[in-house]
């Protein structure tokens, strides 16, 4: 092998393992991740999130369409064409019946612009339509009728008017969905708020345990030592060995569940399953206090269940409306235009003659033994119950939020004596260890004491969630940031069209 082959899979050699090491880096990539960025990822690629905009967008186009309905609509009906060849019976001068064959072939077209009207509940088209009649066989011949335009209208006389009550509940709707997305968005925010705390606690927990197995392993030498001059008795040895081995089994299960959580977290933000995530300890805290009067007007205000309430009394309102109107029914229909018929198409639209129709329909029931009657009944009951249980659920709603902004405004007491046990736990440990090794406690006081840092530092944690869960639920109620005194919005047209 010549020099410059020996220099072209050295190179080789040299990239593959430049490549190998940045894979092998790249599969054991960490991330330091703080509440602030996991809240941002969860509500940009969480799957939560994703369910959120496409209930969003749903809830979008239903209202486009409905706006689509109230917009004049032109539509076209064609047949192109039509054939028939067959006999048909037919009915001669002297009364007798005698077959006729019918062989010929229709085109139609129709052309039409409709229009809702909203403030009667009818419709009112504008048409113009051209039909084409070929006969076929012997004395083959074609013919023209035309429509130049037609004016058609209908008209519900005693029945609901639809159009009307979807102006009153459709926009409700649409900015119920809009307030119900925010409210989801900050629902994600909550759970991306447990998911991180929960691996917070996990990687306390095991750094806790790691220290608690070393400091273990070096008082047990320690209480050997003693033990060799008489300082500590046999039992208070072996509790020191047992102290050690049950630090090692801690361990174990802390490195465990620290997996587990990691594991669920990036599974909610959507991360790589080979990429590390480090937690960081939230430094700082919200400094504000609510008070709940502004926090239940600014829930009543922007919560997506005042929109909803008042959607379902419209509803229940409509249901009493459709179920009256139900009772009788009068509708009216007329068309009134012009036409034309020839043999020649130009001529069709000539010498037009006048084409109107008026027709009222009438359904009045006469003896329907109740049965319209008990219909509008049950829409009242309906409507009653609705009141009565939007009336518990406003109470509850009240109330839920009473109780979130109290224990909001005491949790950052209790933040405050956690932080400070916390500290103090951690102190007393210490001094304990110095203590322990010059004789003067016990290896039970020094047990107690490492359990006592132990639960005050997870306790800590816990009530630093508990803070931000309080804060977050109530933002999620309010749809108010009450750091920086705004509502909570969003770009909604951007958003449908992601």
């Amino acid at each position: 092998m010549n020099k410059a082959m020996k220099s072209i899979f050295r190179f080789l050699w040299i990239v593959g393992l430049l490549c190998a090491s940045a894979f092998a880096s790249a599969q054991n990539d960490t991330i330091r991740l703080s509440l602030n960025e996991a809240i941002r990822l969860a509500q940009l690629q969480s799957v939560d999130a994703a369910v959120a905009l496409n209930e969003l967008k749903t809830a979008y186009w239903e209202y486009r369409t409905y706006q689509a309905d109230r917009l004049p609509e032109v539509n076209f009906t064609g047949v192109l064409p039509s054939y028939n060849k067959n006999y048909s019976r037919y009915q001669q001068a002297d009364g007798a019946y005698t077959y006729i064959q019918n062989n010929w072939m229709r085109w139609n077209g129709n052309i039409s612009i409709d229009q809702n009207i909203a403030l009667t509940g009818g419709k009112i088209s504008l048409n113009s339509s051209l039909d084409l009649t070929r006969q076929l066989g012997r004395g083959a011949s074609n013919e023209f009728m035309s429509i130049p335009l037609g004016i058609t209208w209908t008209q519900p006389i005693f029945g609901v008017n639809d159009q009307k009550w979807k102006q009153r509940i459709e926009p409700l709707r649409y900015r119920e969905a809009k307030a119900a997305y925010v409210e989801n968005t900050e629902g994600v925010a909550l759970a991306a708020i447990a998911s991180f705390f929960q691996l917070l606690y996990a990687r306390e927990n095991l750094n806790i345990a790691l220290q608690n197995r070393e400091q273990a392993d070096r008082l047990y030498e320690i209480a050997l030592a003693k033990r060799k001059i008489g300082y500590l008795s046999e039992g208070e040895v072996m509790q020191m060995e047992f102290s050690a081995l049950q630090a090692k089994g801690f361990v174990t299960e802390a490195q465990s569940s620290l997996n587990a959580c990691m594991f669920q977290l990036r599974s909610f933000l959507a991360l790589d399953e080979q990429t590390a995530v480090e937690p960081l300890l939230p430094e700082s805290k919200p400094t504000v206090r609510i008070a709940y009067l502004e926090a239940l007007e600014k829930a009543q205000e922007n919560n997506s269940f005042a929109k909803n309430i008042l959607r379902r009394q419209l509803e229940a309102e409509y249901e009493v409306a459709s179920a009256k109107g139900n009772q009788r029914s009068i509708n009216l229909f007329a068309s009134v235009g012009y036409t034309g018929k020839d043999y020649a198409l130009d001529a069709a639209y000539k010498q037009l003659k006048g084409n109107q129709t008026v027709e009222i329909g009438l359904s009045i029931p006469l003896l329907d033994w109740g049965k319209r009657k008990g219909k509008v009944k049950v829409a009242e009951s309906n409507r009653e119950v609705v009141r009565s249980k939007i009336r518990q659920e406003q109470m509850n709603f009240n109330q839920n939020i009473f109780l979130l902004v109290e224990n909001f405004n005491n949790q950052a007491g209790q933040l405050e004596i956690a932080g400070q046990a916390d500290r103090i736990a951690e102190k007393r440990y210490r001094i304990s260890i110095e203590t322990f090794v010059i004789g003067k406690i016990s290896v039970l006081d020094l047990n107690d004491a490492r359990n006592s840092k132990d639960e005050a530092r997870l306790k800590h944690i816990q009530e630093l969630y508990k803070y931000w869960t309080y804060y977050y639920n109530i933002r999620s109620l309010t749809l108010y940031d009450f750091l920086t005194e705004t509502n909570l919005d969003a770009e909604f047209e951007a958003i449908v069209r992601r």
